[in-house]
C-alpha cells in the first residue's frame, strides 16, 4: 500500500469513528477549537508509530517537512504535543470501537503476558526520580535481567489483537494486574507460570474465566500431553505480539516525564498496532504482516 493510501485509510476510520464517539457533544466545553484537528493529531500519531516516529517532537518535524501541504494547520511543537496528549481518553475509546470493527471484543479465547518498562539504566537507578512513586527494581525472566521501572501487561486475542492492556510496578503481582486485564472478559485464558495458582483459577471461574498455565517441573500435570503442547505453543503467540511492540514500536521505551503523556503514549501504540491489523485484513494480508504494509 503506498504511504498516501495508507495515510488516507487511517484518517477516514479515525474522523469517522470519533464523529461517531463524540456525536453531539463537545470534546472541549471551554476555549477556542485547536486549528489543527484531532483526527488529524490521532492519524499522525499512528502513521507515525507506523514509521518508527515514536515521539511526538520525531512526528511533527516529520509531518512539517514532508505532508504540509495535507496538514496545512499544523502549529508549533508544543502545540501538537499537548493536544495528543489530551486525546489520550479518546485514543482509548477508538480501540474499544476497533476492537468491534475486528470482531475481538466478544473473543471466547484470549493470551495474557508482560513485558518491563524500564525508565532508566540500573547505574542511574539511585538518582532517577521518573515515576518515584511507582518504580521498582524488578526482574525480567525471559531476558534473565533486572531493571528498573514499570511492567506492562497486555491481554490479546488468538489473532494477536490486543484488547486489554495495564502498567503496574516492576514488582507488581501479575496476578492482581489480571483482575484489570479481563474486566468483562469470558471464556479461556492461556499465561505462563506466572499466573499459577489454584486460588486464582478458582476465582476466576467465578466469573466465568477459564485459566490454563503451564506446570512446574516438580508439579503432576493431569492434563493430556497433546493439551499442554498445544499451550505451550499457542501461549508463545503473545511474544509474537510483545516483539512486534518492542522492535517496531518501541513499546518498551518510556519518553515520558508522567503518567499523562506515558498513558497517551501507550495508548496510540496500542491503537497503531490494532488498526495495523485493521488495514492488513482491509488489503487481504494476515493480521500480525506489518512489513512491507507501506510501500
Amino acid at each position: 500500500m503506498p504511504l498516501e493510501d495508507f495515510i488516507i485509510t487511517v484518517f477516514c476510520w479515525v474522523e469517522e469513528h470519533l464523529e461517531a464517539l463524540l456525536g453531539d457533544h463537545r470534546l472541549r466545553q471551554r476555549g477556542f477549537a485547536p486549528k489543527l484537528a484531532d483526527s488529524e493529531v490521532i492519524t499522525m500519531e499512528v502513521v507515525g508509530e507506523f514509521l518508527g516516529l515514536d515521539t511526538d517532537v520525531g512526528i511533527w518535524k516529520y509531518f512539517r517537512r514532508h505532508w504540509p501541504s495535507w496538514f496545512p494547520r499544523l502549529g508549533s511543537r508544543t502545540t501538537f504535543a499537548q493536544q495528543a496528549a489530551n486525546l489520550w481518553v479518546v485514543k482509548q475509546r477508538l480501540h474499544r470501537h476497533l476492537l468491534i470493527d475486528l470482531g475481538a471484543a466478544t473473543d471466547p479465547m484470549g493470551l495474557v503476558d508482560g513485558c518491563p518498562l524500564p525508565v532508566c539504566v540500573l547505574t542511574r537507578m539511585p538518582r532517577c526520580r521518573l515515576f518515584s512513586e511507582v518504580a521498582d527494581l524488578g526482574y525480567c525472566a525471559a531476558k534473565k535481567q533486572y531493571y528498573y521501572g514499570l511492567h506492562g501487561h497486555l491481554l490479546i486475542t488468538f489473532n494477536g489483537v490486543i484488547t486489554a492492556c495495564a502498567v503496574t510496578s516492576a514488582t507488581g503481582d501479575e496476578r492482581e494486574a489480571l483482575w484489570e486485564l479481563t474486566e468483562g472478559f469470558q471464556g479461556l485464558l492461556v499465561g505462563d507460570k506466572g499466573y499459577l495458582g489454584a486460588w486464582l483459577q478458582a476465582e476466576l471461574a467465578t466469573v466465568g474465566i477459564h485459566l490454563q498455565t503451564p506446570l512446574r517441573a516438580n508439579m503432576i500435570d493431569p492434563r493430556p500431553p497433546w493439551v499442554v503442547r498445544q499451550l505451550t505453543r499457542v501461549r508463545r503467540f503473545v511474544e509474537t505480539v510483545i516483539g512486534q511492540l518492542t522492535e517496531h514500536f518501541h513499546f518498551e521505551k518510556i519518553r515520558a516525564r508522567d503518567v499523562w503523556h506515558l498513558t497517551s503514549r501507550i495508548a496510540r501504540k496500542v491503537l497503531a498496532h490494532t488498526l495495523g491489523i485493521f488495514v492488513n485484513r482491509q488489503v487481504g494480508r494476515s493480521d500480525l504482516r506489518f512489513e512491507g504494509l507501506i510501500a
